[in-house]
């Protein structure tokens, strides 16, 4: 099923008496979501992607703006006809019920031409178990599982009423590593067998990235960008996206554009077509550095840690924001610590230019 947000907006009202500034936590949100897509809702803690999640259940209603299912104007519909199912961050199990009884919850709880007879149910809900793999465990409770396991019936719960679309709001976020790890990729494969339409929040770019069809970046309630995962990653619009993107994040410099060459402090260090003059921000990928002893720019050398596959080369430098610059390369290359310093070239297919002030993308041409 399609899902179409057109211009959604929503408004807190401001409990700051001395101010008295409302709090706009969605913007003008326009979207589309494909049928039977797995949309990853990315952004910063308090960027408004959790009251887009609970503004599509229903749980909250827009200050303006419409949501579409298919052609069907749900805005106004209550959250319990509406067809969706949604994991929440915590699980929200009923503690005092067996997994069996969490997952046929919603089904005893149809009325009206939807009840279903208790055969029914319990086939159901043994497909829900069967999809996520947790059969042998119907008969314990919550406590006497692990938090995959916990995650594992709150999406069984939510699929089995086969709902038309499924919200999972930050599903992974009490999870360690690992499981983490496992638990997302679970998800993909459920969504993939089940096709239904799925929308995933969460402010973990790596997990948004490696699960979704489709990533929506959000801050302060606006929409920033949408696109395939990859594509954002290499053409993000504006600053705020390129550095939200990637691990080790992004390299962002001081720098200028100055007789046809980009320059980092006194360095030029990329020759480019007219066009472009003046203070830029210059924002370089981790893996955007290549290891040259005649290279233009240079850095101060300060570790190198050894990640097996790959070398990070730790430095500085006096017109970069980041603390560090966290340079990847490959593991087959030797750095000399002792020199102090280090000297890069630059893949120019990894450099980007932002506006100095209003961080937007500023496109630029390679001199051949």
């Amino acid at each position: 099923m399609k899902v179409t947000l057109d211009h959604l907006t929503k408004v807190f009202p401001s409990r700051n008496r001395k101010t008295g500034k409302d709090v706009i936590a969605v913007n003008d949100f326009c979207f589309e979501i494909p049928d039977g897509k797995l949309v990853g809702l990315l952004g910063p803690s308090g960027c408004g992607k959790s009251t887009a999640l609970n503004l599509l259940c229903g749980l909250l209603k827009p200050t303006e703006g419409r949501i579409l299912f298919g052609d069907e104007d749900v805005t106004s519909l209550p959250a319990e006809n509406r067809g969706v199912g949604m994991v929440f961050q915590n699980y929200a199990l009923y503690p005092h019920l067996t997994v069996r009884q969490n997952i046929l919850f919603p089904l005893e709880n149809l009325k009206g031409k939807d009840k279903l007879s208790k055969e029914e149910m319990e086939r159901r809900a043994l497909e829900a178990a069967d999809l996520v793999q947790i059969r042998e465990l119907m008969d314990r409770k919550p406590n006497e599982l692990s938090g995959g396991q916990q995650q594992r019936v709150a999406i069984a719960r939510a699929l089995v009423k086969t709902p038309r679309l499924l919200l999972l709001d930050e599903p992974l976020s009490n999870l360690d590593a690992r499981l983490r790890l496992q638990t997302r990729e679970e998800i993909r494969r459920i969504q993939k067998e089940t096709c239904v339409t799925t929308v995933f929040v969460t402010h973990d770019q790596e997990e948004a990235m490696s699960i979704s069809d489709v990533i929506v970046v959000m801050k302060d309630g606006v929409l920033q960008q949408i696109g395939r995962p990859q594509e954002v990653y290499d053409q993000p619009v504006n600053l705020f996206v390129a550095k939200f993107l990637g691990t080790p994040p992004i390299n962002v410099f001081r720098a200028k554009v100055k007789d046809g060459w980009l320059t980092i402090g006194q360095q030029p260090v990329l020759a480019l077509e007219e066009g472009i003059e003046g203070d830029v921000m210059a924002a370089i990928r981790p893996e955007g550095f290549i290891l040259d002893e005649n290279g233009p720019l240079t850095c101060r050398l300060t570790e190198v840690e050894v990640m097996g596959r790959d070398i990070t080369v730790v430095s500085n430098h006096p017109d970069c924001e980041n603390v560090e610059i966290r340079s990847i390369i490959s593991s087959d290359e030797t750095v000399d610590l002792s020199s102090g310093s280090v000297q890069f070239a630059l893949k120019s297919h990894k450099v980007f230019l932002f506006h100095p002030e209003t961080g937007a993308r500023i496109p630029f041409r390679v001199k051949a």
